[in-house]
C-alpha cells in the first residue's frame, strides 16, 4: 500500500461513521436512505450487530458520538432482540418491538458474539455478559462438531433444524469465533474457526476448481443447483459468490496469523490456499464484461451470472489484497489494493450522499435490484482498517492494542 493512502482510508473511516450516526432508532439501527435518513421498517439483528461492532471500533479509534451508539446497540441485543422465552435472538423486530421472523439462524448470532467481542474489547460494561450468552448459545446450538461447521436455521424454540447448510454463516462465524478467542483467551474458538476454514479453503473450493460451493444439504452434500431460479438472492445466490472467495481468502489469513501470534504452528497449506481463492476470485469477477467492477456471482464454468456491482465485493477484495500483501510481501497484491481501492473510491463512494453506493449496475450506474438503500457500514469501514492493521489480533483488540497504522 502506498503511504499517501493512509490518510485517505482514515478520513473515508471518519466520513463513514458520520454518516452512520442518523441510522440510530428505538431498539436497533435502521437501513438509510441514499442521505442518510433513517428508513422505516423492521429494525434487522444482522445490522444492529454490525453497527454496534463498527462503533465499537469507532470508540477505539476515538470517534465523537460512537460510545453511545455502542451502548444503544448492546442495549437492543439484550432487551429488543433477545428471546427471553427461548434463548437466541430474533432476527427481525417491528417498531413496536413484537418479532417479525421466529427463527433462530447462524448468520446473524455469529454477527452477535462479533459485536459483543467488539462492545467488550470498547470497554461496554455489559458486553463481557453478552458475549458469555452469544457464545454459549453458539456452541450449543449452531456448532456441529461432528461436521466442524454450524448448522444454519432452526425454529424459535430450538426443536425443529432446518436441513439447509450453508457456508456464508460458516464464514461469519469463523470471523467471530476469532475475536472470541482474543477477547476471552480460549483457544477452542481458534480451533473451531480452523476447522471451518481448513473444511472450505484447504478441501471445498481447490474440488471445485478453487469456486466454493456455497449451499448443501444436511449431510454437507453440496446442492450446486440451489436458487438457480433465483439467482440474484442476497444471502444464498445460486452458483459462486465472488466476493465470498474474497473472504474466505482473507479469513484464511487471519486465522494463520492468529495460530501464529499464539506460539502455534499454521499448517503449511494456508497462504497458497488463501493465494488460490483470491486469485480464482479475481479472474473470475474482476471486469470480466468488459467494465471494471466485480460481477456478484458466476456459474462453476465461471462464467458470470448475476453482473451487478456490490460495494461488499469491492470492500472484501481491498481487504483480501491488503492481507495477502500482509502476509506475502508479494508486490502484485499491494498494486491490487490500490487497483481496487482506486474503483472504490471513483465508482461506489457516495461523496453528496455518504456512504457508499450499495449496488451498481453493469455499467456502474447507481442501481437498486437487490439493494435498494443503504444497510450498513461493517463492510466499508473494515475496508478502510484492515490495511492499516496487522493480521491478528481481531480489529478491536488491534486498536485496543494501539496497532493501528498511521
Amino acid at each position: 500500500m502506498h503511504p499517501a493512502m493512509l490518510p485517505l482510508l482514515a478520513a473515508e473511516t471518519d466520513r463513514l461513521l458520520a454518516f452512520g450516526h442518523r441510522s440510530r432508532v428505538p431498539g436497533g439501527f435502521a437501513r438509510q436512505a441514499d442521505d442518510g435518513t433513517a428508513l422505516e421498517g423492521p429494525r434487522e439483528l444482522w445490522i444492529a450487530c454490525r453497527m454496534t461492532h463498527v462503533y465499537a471500533l469507532g470508540h477505539l479509534l476515538g470517534h465523537a458520538g460512537s460510545e453511545d451508539l455502542v451502548d444503544h446497540g448492546v442495549r437492543s441485543l439484550r432487551a429488543a432482540f433477545r428471546d427471553a422465552e427461548h434463548g437466541g435472538w430474533f432476527p427481525a423486530v417491528a417498531a413496536d418491538g413484537v418479532p417479525v421472523d421466529t427463527t433462530k439462524a447462524a448468520y446473524p448470532h455469529a454477527f452477535v458474539v462479533l459485536a459483543a467481542t467488539s462492545a467488550a474489547t470498547a470497554g461496554h460494561p455489559d458486553a463481557p455478559g453478552l458475549l458469555a450468552e452469544a457464545l454459549d448459545v453458539s456452541e450449543r446450538r449452531f456448532w456441529d462438531e461432528a461436521a466442524g461447521m454450524v448448522v444454519e436455521e432452526w425454529d424459535r424454540a430450538f426443536t425443529t433444524l432446518d436441513p439447509y447448510r450453508g457456508v456464508n454463516a460458516a464464514m461469519h462465524t469463523v470471523e467471530a469465533y476469532l475475536a472470541a478467542a482474543d477477547v476471552t483467551g480460549e483457544d477452542r474458538w481458534l480451533d473451531r474457526a480452523l476447522r471451518m476454514v481448513d473444511r472450505v479453503a484447504h478441501h471445498l473450493a481447490p474440488a471445485h476448481d478453487g469456486r466454493i460451493p456455497e449451499h448443501f444439504d444436511a449431510d454437507w452434500s453440496p446442492q450446486p443447483d440451489y436458487n438457480a431460479d433465483r439467482p440474484a438472492d442476497p444471502f444464498r445466490p445460486f452458483g459462486s459468490t465472488v466476493g465470498h472467495g474474497l473472504e474466505w481468502a482473507r479469513l484464511t489469513l487471519h486465522t494463520r496469523a492468529a495460530l501464529a501470534a499464539r506460539g502455534q504452528q499454521p499448517p503449511g497449506w494456508m497462504a497458497s490456499a488463501a493465494t488460490a481463492l483470491y486469485d480464482r476470485a479475481v479472474a473470475d469477477g474482476w471486469s470480466v464484461d468488459g467494465a471494471p467492477g466485480f460481477v456478484y456471482t458466476v456459474d462453476w464454468s465461471g462464467r458470470p451470472v448475476v453482473r451487478q456491482r456490490f460495494h461488499w465485493v469491492a470492500a472484501e477484495a481491498v481487504a483480501a489484497a491488503a492481507a495477502l500483501h500482509r502476509a506475502t510481501g508479494e508486490e502484485r497484491f499491494a498494486h491490487d489494493l490500490d487497483r481496487w481501492w482506486g474503483y472504490a473510491a471513483d465508482h461506489l463512494v457516495d461523496r453528496r450522499g455518504g456512504s457508499w453506493w450499495h449496488e451498481l449496475d453493469p455499467a456502474n450506474a447507481v442501481a437498486r435490484t437487490v439493494w435498494k438503500e443503504k444497510a450498513d457500514l461493517y463492510h466499508a469501514v473494515q475496508a478502510t482498517l484492515i490495511p492499516r492493521l496487522p493480521l491478528a489480533p481481531a480489529l478491536a483488540p488491534a486498536l485496543a492494542a494501539g496497532l493501528l497504522d498511521g
